[in-house]
C-alpha cells in the first residue's frame, strides 16, 4: 500500500491557480458585462434599462455571494471549485441573454456576482494561508493580478472583436472560461489531498481565532466606502466612451486600459512596496483612485476618461489586494468571516452608488447630472477614508 502524499506544490503554483481563478471570476464572470453592455446597445439585443437592471442584480448577487461565503470556511477549495464551475456556466447562459427575457438575463448575471464573489474570498481564504505555511507571503499580492489581466484579456477580445456580435462574444469568453478553470480544478485536485495532521491543526486554528467584530469595523467600513468609490467608473466608463465617440475600436479601449492598470499596479506593488505596511499600501491607493473620481468632474473629454481609467483602474486591485491582505494579518488562523465581512461591505457600497444615481434620475441639481453627483460623492468618501488609514498607520498593528 501506498502511503506517500503529493509533494507540497510550490508557492507559484500556488499563486497561479489563484490568479488564474480571479482572472475567470472577476475579469469574466464579474466584468465581463461592462465591456459587452454597449455592443449589446448597438445590437438591439439590450435596452439601457434592462441592461441597468441586470448590473444591479449582479451587484445583489455578489453581495449575496459575500455573505454566504462563510459557509466555505472550512474548506475555501470546495468554494472555489463551485464558484469558478458557475462563472462558466453563467457565462455561456448569456450568450441567450436578450431583452425579450430580461428575467433570464437578471438571474444570469445575478448568479455570476453570487459565484465571482465565493471564488474572490475562497481564493483568498486559501491561496494566502497557503503561502504562509510555505513562508511565501510576499508572494501574496501576484494572485491579485489575476483580476486586471482578466478585465484585460476580456476588453481586448470586446475591443478586438467589436465587429462581432455580443452574443459570439459571450460563447468565446465561456469557452475561455472553461480552458482556465480545467488548468485550477487540476491543480487543486493535486493539492486536496493532505495528512490528517493539517486538518486537525487547521481546525484548532479556526476555533481559537480572534472574534471578527474587534477593531475590525473601521477597516470594514473604509473598504465599503471602497466599494462606493470605485463602482461608477468601472460600471460607465465604456458608456461614457461611447458617448463621446461612437467607434467600438476607440470607446471599447477604455476597459482594456483599465485593466491593464489594474495588473501592472498590483504587479508594481508587489515587487517593490512589499515592505510597506498594508494599510499604507491601501491608503495610497484609495487617495489615487479619489483623484481619478475626481477628473470627469473637472471636464468631460475622453483623455480625461482614460486618464480615470488608469488612475482608478490602477488602484482598485491594488485596495482589493491591500485591505484583503490586512484581514488575513489582523486574523490569520481563520480570515474567511472577515474577507467575507468585507467584501460585503464593498458590495453594499457598491449597490448605494448606483442607487444614488437612479434617486437622482435625470434631475439637475447645481448643473451637475447623477453621475456627478455620484463621483462627487465618491471622492470625498474615498479621500477622508484614505486620511483615516493613513493616520491609523502607525496607531494600529496587525494582530498576531
Amino acid at each position: 500500500m501506498n502511503t506517500h502524499s503529493p509533494a507540497p506544490q510550490s508557492p507559484w503554483t500556488i499563486v497561479i491557480i489563484g490568479l488564474v481563478g480571479l482572472a475567470v471570476a472577476m475579469g469574466i464572470g464579474r466584468f465581463a458585462f461592462t465591456p459587452l453592455m454597449p455592443l449589446m446597445l448597438r445590437d438591439g439585443t439590450l435596452d439601457a434599462v434592462t441592461g441597468a437592471e441586470w448590473a444591479a442584480a449582479n451587484y445583489i448577487g455578489y453581495l449575496v455571494g459575500a455573505l454566504t461565503a462563510s459557509w466555505f470556511g472550512r474548506d475555501p477549495r470546495r468554494g472555489l471549485r463551485i464558484g469558478l464551475i458557475g462563472v462558466a456556466l453563467t457565462s455561456l447562459g448569456m450568450a441567450w441573454g436578450n431583452a425579450s427575457l430580461p428575467l433570464v438575463g437578471a438571474v444570469l448575471r445575478g448568479s455570476a456576482g453570487v459565484f465571482s464573489a465565493w471564488v474572490l474570498v475562497c481564493a483568498s481564504s486559501w491561496c494566502l494561508p497557503e503561502l504562509a505555511r510555505r513562508e511565501s507571503t510576499s508572494l501574496g499580492g501576484w494572485i491579485y493580478t489575476g483580476v486586471g489581466l482578466g478585465i484585460t484579456l476580456t476588453g481586448i477580445m470586446a475591443w478586438l472583436g467589436g465587429n462581432q456580435s455580443a452574443l459570439t462574444l459571450w460563447i468565446e469568453l465561456a469557452v475561455l472560461a472553461a480552458v482556465g478553470i480545467i488548468y485550477v480544478l487540476r491543480s487543486l485536485a493535486v493539492q486536496s489531498v493532505t495528512s490528517s495532521t493539517e486538518t486537525i491543526n487547521a481546525a484548532a486554528n479556526q476555533a481559537t481565532g480572534p472574534h471578527i467584530g474587534k477593531g475590525n469595523l473601521g477597516i470594514v467600513f473604509c473598504y465599503s466606502a471602497f466599494g462606493f468609490g470605485y463602482i461608477i467608473p468601472a460600471t460607465f466608463l465604456p458608456t461614457m466612451a461611447r458617448q463621446l465617440v461612437s467607434d467600438p475600436l476607440v470607446f471599447g479601449l477604455t476597459w482594456p486600459i483599465f485593466g491593464a492598470a489594474a495588473a501592472l499596479s498590483v504587479a508594481f506593488v508587489s515587487r517593490w512596496l512589499s515592505a510597506w505596511p498594508r494599510r499604507k499600501v491601501w491608503a495610497a491607493a484609495q487617495a489615487v483612485m479619489a483623484v481619478g473620481t475626481l477628473l470627469p468632474l473637472l471636464q468631460q473629454a475622453l483623455w480625461v476618461l482614460v486618464a480615470s481609467a488608469v488612475l482608478v483602474g490602477g488602484t482598485f486591485m491594488v485596495t482589493t489586494m491591500a485591505g484583503l491582505q490586512l484581514a488575513r494579518e489582523r486574523m490569520p488562523s481563520h480570515p474567511t468571516p472577515l474577507l467575507a465581512r468585507m467584501t460585503a461591505g464593498f458590495a453594499a457600497g457598491q449597490i448605494a452608488g448606483p442607487v444614488l444615481v437612479r434617486l437622482i434620475g435625470s434631475a439637475q441639481i447645481a448643473g451637475w447630472d447623477a453621475l456627478s453627483w455620484a463621483n462627487a460623492v465618491a471622492t470625498v468618501l474615498l479621500a477622508v477614508t484614505s486620511l483615516s488609514l493613513w493616520r491609523g498607520c502607525r496607531a494600529v498593528s496587525p494582530k498576531r
